[in-house]
């Protein structure tokens, strides 16, 4: 394993990855430096789509309870295709989950997207975030109703924690409505310092999960 270590903004955060990997972090040079990058946004310009010298794989987890569900992560998914940088590679089916933590909302409709992108861990969270506000998210309190809900759950094979980005996703292997959606689009799929995401699933076959379309 590689340890790197990242200096943004006066914080250090720790990554690793794996030996040997065909992916390095977008925008970070040999010493975790925050290098040359694109700029960031979320509508497409020409000469933006990704390429191979600067491409990698984010499984982006999606929800949402408020203000018609479907319609808000069918258009996200739409969304994530315009990202600068970025294409949806694949989407999976929408499912419906019941809430976790506060119970006293409604049901929620969650997918997951595979995305390609030659942004960097920080830079397409913060696009991300864009999307959400864009949507109406607003953060009232601890797994409050939402318009929309974007989460990183995967990135290539990195282990990373900083600041307001955990990956792999802290909780991902713990939730059906995030590990089936992910298994429909990547059955291989392996969450890095956990194990397959299909071994997850199996430990979460008591939570209910209806697949929609």
């Amino acid at each position: 394993m590689e340890h790197l270590q990242h200096v943004t903004g006066g914080t250090v955060s720790h990554s690793t990855r794996r030996a040997g990997s065909a992916h390095q972090v977008a925008g970070y040079d040999e010493v975790g430096r925050l290098g040359e990058e694109a700029p960031c946004g979320h509508s497409r310009t020409e000469g933006l789509r990704p390429t191979a010298s600067w491409l990698h794989t984010a499984f982006i987890g999606l929800g949402s309870n408020l203000a018609d569900p479907v319609a808000q992560v069918s258009r996200a998914l739409d969304a994530l295709d315009h990202l600068a940088q970025s294409r949806v590679a694949r989407r999976s089916s929408l499912y419906r989950s019941a809430p976790v933590g506060y119970l006293a909302q409604p049901d929620f409709i969650n997918a997951v997207a595979q995305l390609e992108t030659g942004l960097s861990p920080r830079a397409l969270l913060d696009a991300l975030l864009a999307l959400e506000l864009e949507q109406g998210r607003t953060r009232e309190f601890c797994n409050a109703p939402r318009t929309l809900d974007l989460d990183i759950l995967l990135y290539d094979d990195l282990i990373h924690h900083e600041h307001g980005l955990t990956i792999p996703h802290p909780q991902m292997h713990l939730r059906a409505f995030v590990l089936q959606p992910l298994l429909e689009i990547a059955p291989e799929s392996d969450i890095p310092g956990v194990g397959t995401a299909a071994a997850a699933a199996r430990q979460c076959k008591d939570q209910q999960l209806e697949r929609l379309v």
